[in-house]
C-alpha cells in the first residue's frame, strides 16, 4: 500500500504526463495519464495528510492549466471541423415545441 505522499507524487507524474500528451497530441498517452490521474485521485479521496495540502494545491493548479490546454485543443479541433464543413450540431425548437437538431454541411467537391 502506498503512502499518501507517494500517491501525491504519482498524481504529480500523471499530471506531467497528461500535459506532455496534450502538447504532443498523443491520444493514447493522454488516456493513460488520465487513468493514472483518476486512480491517484481516487486514492487521495480516502484521506490525506494535512501536511501535504500545499503540494496538493500546487497540483490542483497544474490540473487547471492542463484543463485550459485541453479546452484550447478542443477549440482548435472545432475550428478545423468548421473549415471542413462540419460543425457541432446546433439545436433548435421544431414546430411542436420539441428539440430539433440542425446540421449544416457543405460539399467540399462535386463529382
Amino acid at each position: 500500500m502506498s503512502s499518501p505522499a507517494d500517491i501525491v507524487e504519482q498524481l504529480a507524474v500523471a499530471l506531467a504526463d497528461e500535459r506532455e500528451a496534450l502538447i504532443g497530441g498523443d491520444a493514447d498517452a493522454l488516456m493513460r495519464a488520465t487513468r493514472a490521474k483518476l486512480d491517484a485521485l481516487g486514492e487521495l479521496e480516502k484521506g490525506i495528510d494535512p501536511g501535504l495540502a500545499d503540494r496538493v494545491a500546487e497540483l490542483a493548479e497544474l490540473n487547471r492549466a492542463n484543463g485550459a490546454l485541453l479546452a484550447r485543443r478542443r477549440r482548435e479541433v472545432n475550428w478545423a471541423l468548421r473549415c471542413l464543413g462540419r460543425s457541432e450540431s446546433a439545436s433548435s425548437y421544431d414546430p411542436s415545441g420539441g428539440m430539433e437538431r440542425m446540421r449544416s454541411s457543405r460539399n467540399l467537391a462535386v463529382a
